[in-house]
């Protein structure tokens, strides 16, 4: 949602903050706020003021017309506002058919002032810019402003003088007052402005000889724009409308959509209602909405929400497992529903999202059942077939009754079933795999000729034409193909040469026009070159059908405009920070005629300036917050129409009779699916975007297919919010519009609930009782548009029409042409289950492929919950066991002592020799650790496997020394340089100690500690060091923790996990000799002379 509502202290905060205005603005900043928590002598001693002066009190609520509510306590001191306050305070209100709790009341200082003081000035946005209304008589009972009150319209980007607010304005407004005023007006104005306001009401505005006071306020700020007005806005707080609580839950759902570039709403109507929805799509999610309602259900309608624009598989569960904790808090007689439906998806793989909402119904699965939830299940789109596969296992793994349909069952016919007035199938019809689409099953298996013709309907001979009616006077004919002069918009959007940019590194969206364009039978890629402004020129590789091109990354626009001349559609991926600035650019470029702006919450002060210089340009534009449009053998905008077994099963690859116009782009693709089956199909269809200044508008665009020969009947899917369906009914009435027009606004549940609630889409909130889809579905019916009861019938509506086109030989179907078959990418391929291929590496240790790290089965935050420490750690990913906390304990030990041994040691020298040489950090660790083995810290594995051998093979220690002599052999782990048993080696003391008090059993450590006894009665430094102790504890470790058996803890020694532990724990010292050189800032080294011995051959010397 763009134009939210603020509570009125931060709307005169904001004013009284930044306002600049010649004008004496009084009581900046006097405002008190007081709700349960309100300590009133502190409040006091905050605001002196409210000791010494007259007060009004009001709530701060979102309530209009608090005035005549009686909701305003005027003149009163500060007891008499205790008193006031107390009375009202958490007490239950009714507010029109709003009934809510007053919590919340703004306290301000009484001004004095006569009825003509009063005055009456409101700034608010239209789609041609900003209007402001003034009236000279302001107050409680100023009426009809509309019909009363001056008005001055600020076009898009012009500026407002005080001559002109003075001239317009002010007319009635005594000659001492209008300086004053005019210079407020404008300082307002250009505060609205700055600050990205869509609705500025002050009344009554007062003016006195001591200057301007502000004393009601109303407002709403563009939430969009909060990247660009953070600084000044700080941290906004929306307030709920009267009538609906703040639940904690809409609050995490909130921080969820703002932290993603998916779109989450949650809106809680009735917690205790039994009928809940999750639906995917802005659109879909209203028309979910209408269905409940219309069948009755308003009143056990628990939330309004939508989830859309590809979430992850674990923001879908946080969503989903939201709702459900919801559902699942209280019990209700009739048990509960829950409808998780949809339309058709374009580009959100379906099953990945069903994913998570199958997690967080196995998490409530008991619940579930303990509270009788029934769950239905509609959805379309990119691998639906497998999600739906998903829920209905689900449904009998978990015994929880879920029915599950696809594309083949009405997207509303689901909440027939699920509030019982229609059947439940037993077995529903299930259309066909994705696979059989595009897998050539027939015999057909080279590519068509190009036999289509513009429509697929056979053209009538001009003979039998019927002539278009003559156009009346009101509406100028439309522009032809080509634009002409002075800024006209073509009526041909598309051909089967167009050719295209796309701004942004979209590659799946370009693949799917590619593709498209193939099936189409087109002689040449829709898609000329990309943009993307992060890069250098390059080139990406993308398919044709069954071969592989290129297509030119371009990282300037100009230059992709200069090479590509014949390009006149551009598409935009770019973000809604940069959609902005790249659109403007791109007008710059007369080839340009249509643009897509695909980016969802771009300021509305932005989108009308670019509408602005579009109009001036002759640009069309689609969107912004669109999937973009189609014309099926022609040209398909981005992701419209979903992926490849869509477009075949809605006959997208060939023209039909029927063209639409649609703001939702879900919705959009439903449509698709709807005329496919009830006509000969899509003639074009556009998604013209959910915001509340849409580029191109219902008419734009049914003004064009009115125009358009091979267009014989068009389908409008309008919305709340706005009046340009009516537009349309003028058009009709005027003769303009002449092909039949079948429409349906959707939002008519709106008027039935008892406080506003904010659809998905930006621009579908009504802002007075024309906006409403009621009142809009009633003005085109009795215009003489085709109007079903609802969307229900809205496939019913739009088959008799069609049939009664067939019938009076207006539409002659044509015969169909199969389409080419276009080979499927291997990743979708594998997506879908259809082939598979060995892989070329296993892994047991670690999966990073979910929403969480997972180490040998186990969750990087378990891992952390339990502590495991880096011994454990080690031990998932080595030995892929949980180890006990001894053994992690010691593993730690071991890195811990075996870290470093000074700089003398080969490897501790080779590093530092290489850092000296001012090499980098890993160059200087990998020579280093490039001297390890069996002469310098690689004896573990030796020792292990040595000691080993002798102990399960019986030797004695005696034995067992006397052999390794006879055979010339060390034996590993026995001997030291420095230390001896006169000396012993700490290291080998602490772990010893460690070893004796928590191993189970100690064998072979004893085992070897006898072979020491042995070794060091003939020399004293021929001790069991440290590589050897931990060499032969690990044995112990291995044999005896209860975590392995024999044949594997013998394996771990042979395929050297225990020098493994050396490298590891002296990585770590010989990254620290590297960063003590660099500190020490140490030069080259050389090695001295006089430490060299130079041996040469006696007969070089000579």
């Amino acid at each position: 949602m763009s134009a939210k509502a603020i509570s009125e202290q931060t709307g005169k905060e904001f004013l009284y903050k930044y306002i600049c205005t010649a004008a004496a603005v009084q009581n900046r900043f006097r405002y008190a706020n007081v709700t349960t928590e309100t300590d009133w002598e502190r409040l006091t001693q905050e605001h002196p003021w409210l000791l010494t002066e007259k007060l009004v009190v009001k709530p701060d609520q979102l309530i209009k017309r608090r005035g005549k509510l009686g909701l305003v306590g005027i003149n009163l001191d500060l007891p008499g506002v205790q008193d006031w306050v107390k009375s009202r305070l958490m007490k239950e209100t009714m507010v029109a058919k709003a009934k809510g709790v007053l919590k919340n009341f703004l306290i301000e200082p009484f001004v004095e002032h006569a009825q003509s003081d009063e005055f009456y000035v409101c700034v608010y946005a239209a789609r041609e810019g900003d209007y402001i209304l003034f009236h000279h008589e302001g107050g409680v009972e100023v009426g009809d402003v509309d019909a009363k009150a001056e008005r001055l319209l600020v076009p898009v980007d012009d500026k407002l003088s005080e001559e002109q607010v003075t001239e317009k304005l002010l007319a009635h407004v005594s000659e001492e007052k209008k300086g004053v005023l005019a210079s407020f007006i404008v300082g307002l104005f250009n505060l609205y402005e700055d600050l990205y306001f869509t609705y500025l009401e002050i009344n009554p505005l007062v003016v006195t000889g001591d200057g301007v006071y502000v004393l009601d306020m109303a407002a709403k700020i563009d939430a969009t724009a909060d990247y660009i007005c953070k600084a000044k806005w700080g941290d906004v707080e929306f307030p709920p409308p009267f009538g609906r609580e703040a639940y904690p839950e809409e609050a995490y759902i909130a921080d969820l959509d703002a932290k993603s570039g998916a779109s989450l709403k949650l809106t809680l109507l009735n917690p205790r209602g039994r009928i809940w929805t999750m639906v995917a799509g802005g659109g879909a999610s209203v028309v979910y909405s209408d269905t409940i309602c219309d069948l009755g259900g308003v009143d056990e309608l628990a939330n309004y929400g939508e989830y859309s624009g590809a979430p992850s598989e674990q923001q879908t569960y946080d969503y989903a497992k939201t709702i459900l904790s919801l559902i699942t808090r209280e019990k209700h007689p009739q048990g509960k529903v829950l409808i998780i439906g949809g339309s058709i998806a374009n580009f959100t793989n379906v099953a990945a999202t069903f994913k998570g909402i199958v997690r967080a119904i196995k998490d409530y699965q008991g619940p579930l059942k303990e509270h009788e939830v029934t769950i239905f299940v509609r959805r379309g789109g990119p691998n639906y077939q497998e999600g739906l596969r998903v829920m209905g296992e689900v449904g009998k793994t978990t015994g929880i009754p879920i029915h599950v349909f696809g594309t083949e069952t009405h997207m509303t016919a689901i909440v027939g079933m699920a509030m019982g007035h229609r059947p439940i199938p037993n077995q529903p019809p299930m259309d066909a795999h994705t696979a059989n689409f595009l897998l050539n099953a027939g015999c057909n298996a080279v590519t068509p000729a190009n036999t289509r013709t513009a429509s697929f309907s056979e053209p009538k001979s001009a003979g039998e034409a019927t002539p278009p009616k003559k156009p009346k006077a009101g509406f100028q004919a439309e522009a032809q193909a080509c634009p002409g002069p002075g800024g006209a918009k073509a009526t041909t959007l598309f051909s089967r040469h167009t050719k295209s940019i796309v701004w942004g590194m979209q590659t799946r969206a370009v693949q799917g026009m590619l593709d498209f364009d193939y099936v189409c039978s087109r002689d040449e890629p829709s898609v000329a070159a990309m943009v993307y402004p992060f890069t250098g020129d390059h080139k990406q590789k993308f398919y044709w059908g069954h071969k592989e091109i290129l297509v030119p990354v371009y990282k300037s626009m100009d230059d992709a405009m200069k090479k590509h001349s014949d390009v006149d559609v551009l598409i935009s991926f770019a973000s809604l920070r940069s959609a902005f600035d790249s659109t403007m650019e791109t007008m710059q470029h007369p080839q340009i005629r249509t643009i897509a702006i695909i980016a969802e919450g771009i300021p509305e002060a932005q989108t009308r300036k670019i509408i602005k210089t579009a109009d001036e340009k002759g640009v069309t534009i689609i969107g912004p917050a669109t999937v973009g449009g189609i014309k099926p053998g022609c040209f398909k905008i981005g992701n419209t129409g979903g992926m490849l077994d869509n477009i075949l099963a809605s006959k997208l690859y060939r023209p039909g009779s029927v063209a639409y116009v649609s703001r939702s782009g879900g919705m959009s693709n439903e449509l698709n699916n709807i005329i496919s089956r009830t006509t000969d199909g899509v003639y074009e269809g556009v998604a013209i975007g959910g915001d509340r200044y849409p580029g191109s508008t219902f008419m734009d665009h049914v003004l064009r297919y009115q125009d358009t020969p091979g267009v014989q009947m068009i389908v409008v899917l309008g919305e709340i919010g706005g009046t340009e369906e009516y537009r349309i009914c003028q058009g009709i009435g005027e003769g303009r519009i002449t092909k039949p027009v079948v429409c349906w606004c959707i939002g008519t549940c709106a008027t039935m609930f008892t406080s506003e609630v904010q659809f998905g889409h930006a621009g579908a909130c009504a802002n007075q009782a024309s906006e409403t889809a009621v009142a809009k579905n009633q003005a085109l019916r009795d215009a003489g548009a085709y109007v079903p009861k609802s969307f229900d019938e809205l496939g019913d509506v739009i088959k008799t029409v069609y049939d009664g086109l067939v019938a009076n030989g207006t539409i002659v179907p044509a015969q169909e042409v199969p389409p080419p078959t276009v080979p499927m990418d291997y990743s979708w391929a594998r997506e879908l289950g259809l082939i598979r291929k060995p892989a070329s590496f296993m892994t047991s240790i670690c999966d990073e492929r979910g929403q969480e790290l997972i180490y040998a089965g186990m969750p990087i935050t378990e891992v952390f919950k339990e502590e495991m420490g880096l011994g454990g750690v080690l031990g998932l990913l080595w030995f892929q066991r949980r180890l006990p906390r001894y053994a992690c304990q010691f593993i730690e030990m071991c890195l811990m002592v075996t870290a470093d041994h000074g700089p003398a040691v080969s490897g501790a020298h080779n590093t530092i020799v290489c850092a000296r040489a001012g090499k980098d950090l890993i160059s200087c660790l990998t020579s280093g650790l490039l001297t390890i083995g069996d002469r310098f810290g690689g004896a573990l594995d030796a020792a292990a496997k040595q000691f080993s051998k002798a102990f399960d093979s019986g030797m004695l220690p005696m034995e067992f020394v006397n052999k390794m002599k006879k055979d010339g052999k060390l034996i590993m782990g026995i001997g030291h340089r420095v230390k001896s048993i006169n000396n012993p080696d700490m290291r080998v003391q602490i772990l010893k100690d460690f070893v004796k008090q928590n191993f189970p059993a100690s064998q072979m450590l004893d085992y070897a500690l006898n072979v020491e006894k042995i070794t060091t009665s003939k020399k004293p430094n021929l001790i069991l060091n440290v590589d050897g102790f931990i060499g032969v504890a690990f044995v112990d470790l291995l044999r005896t923790c209860g975590g392995f058996t024999r044949d594997e803890a013998d394996e771990f020694v042979e395929i050297g996990s225990l020098n493994g532990i050396f490298v590891l724990g002296r990585s770590m010292g010989f990254i620290g000799h590297y960063l003590d050189q660099k500190r020490l800032k140490q030069g080259l080294y050389r090695h001295p002379w006089d430490d060299i011995s130079y041996v040469l051959p006696e007969h070089m010397s000579m």
